[in-house]
């Protein structure tokens, strides 16, 4: 047994979540499927967490779903709110994050700023400016 294995069998009961595969890349994927009887399958794609920069990863798509997929509005703002939850769930486990983790979140979160402002977002949250791009 890897040292997370009991935190991604907590999180998948808790949040009713299926994996559709564990990737070999660090990078991940989480989305919801309707079906026409009713059921709906929360579904993650991530790496298999064995180190605390995988475990950000998985904890990242499955905050995705403990989040919910339309509580904010702008993808940029989801994006920041899973990534808080994330870590913070890392720290309630008793995993430090690490300057990797530290280091993804930042660049995580200036690619998602970055986009939004190329597609012309009108107005950017207050905690989000932080990681608008830097001039040149």
């Amino acid at each position: 047994m890897g040292p997370y294995d009991i935190i991604v069998e907590e999180m998948k009961q808790r949040y009713d979540i299926r994996v559709k595969r564990w990737r070999a890349a660090m990078s991940g994927c989480a989305w919801r499927v309707y079906h026409h009887d009713g059921a709906v399958i929360n579904w993650i794609e991530c790496p298999y967490p064995k180190t605390p920069i995988s475990l950000s990863i998985f904890l990242h798509e499955v905050g995705h779903h403990a989040i919910g997929f339309r509580t904010y509005k702008r993808r940029c703002e989801e994006e920041y709110h899973v990534w808080i939850w994330a870590i913070e769930q890392m720290i309630k486990l008793g995993v430090q994050p690490d300057d990797r983790v530290k280091k993804r979140f930042e660049l995580s979160m200036q690619y998602a700023v970055g986009k939004a402002v190329r597609r012309g977002i009108k107005t950017l949250p207050a905690s989000l400016t932080q990681f608008l791009p830097k001039a040149a």
